[in-house]
């Protein structure tokens, strides 16, 4: 095991639990956790791409998408189900990619490749399964498959996303606030786009 999956694990250990803390006490701490974050991940996207034609449409997807994230908070298992299918595809992807290797995805995001992506979607249902099955979801396993599929496509997705900004901008990561990814960005690439499409899901009674 390498020194950024450490590091991306150890940050996932400590980050997930301080977020379901202030989900759990709701009400003004989760609004006040939910401000932070917004404004963190703004400044990074204003040093990132300043100057862009791109960059005020920036502002206007993170206010939409934090906003489906406070959303999702009212219920905690939803919001910690999509918490856990975005951790969990990223994590997969990172292990399958780094042993398989194999064909690059897409240029745009050079690290990624198909074995990373089967892998994303392996460990998600993997994980999530064993979740389930301890709490009892309370749907279909049609339903919650296909769920898990769709957040895991578009926190993949998210992540190219992304990516290609940073290489329009020329910079590695999005900022230097977690050890092993970089910025908060990096860090929730996939999770900001996986909470407005699991808010449309639950929007449609999907």
């Amino acid at each position: 095991m390498n020194n950024e999956l450490i590091k991306r694990i150890l940050s996932s250990i400590i980050l997930i639990p301080l977020a379901l803390y202030f989900i759990l006490h709701g009400s003004f701490m989760l609004l006040f956790f939910t401000a932070v974050c917004f404004f963190v991940a703004s400044y990074e996207w204003h040093v990132m791409t300043k100057k862009k034609p791109y960059y005020f449409y920036g502002f206007i997807f993170l206010a939409l998408s934090f906003y489906t994230f406070y959303y999702a908070s009212i219920n905690f298992f939803g919001v910690f189900f999509v918490i856990s299918v975005c951790v969990s595809t990223d994590i997969g992807g990172y292990i399958f990619g780094k042993i398989f290797k194999g064909p690059k995805l897409t240029k745009i995001s050079p690290n990624k490749t198909y074995a990373g992506m089967i892998g994303g979607y392996f460990l998600s249902l993997i994980f999530l399964t064993m979740l389930t099955n301890l709490i009892n979801y309370p749907t279909t396993p049609t339903r919650y498959f296909v769920i898990v599929l769709i957040l895991s496509t578009v926190s993949q997705i998210g992540d190219i996303i992304i990516s290609y900004f940073k290489r329009l901008s020329k910079v590695k990561n999005t900022g230097k606030i977690i050890p092993g990814h970089g910025g908060l960005l990096d860090r929730i690439d996939g999770m900001i786009f996986a909470f407005p499409i699991f808010y449309l899901v639950e929007l449609m009674g999907f």
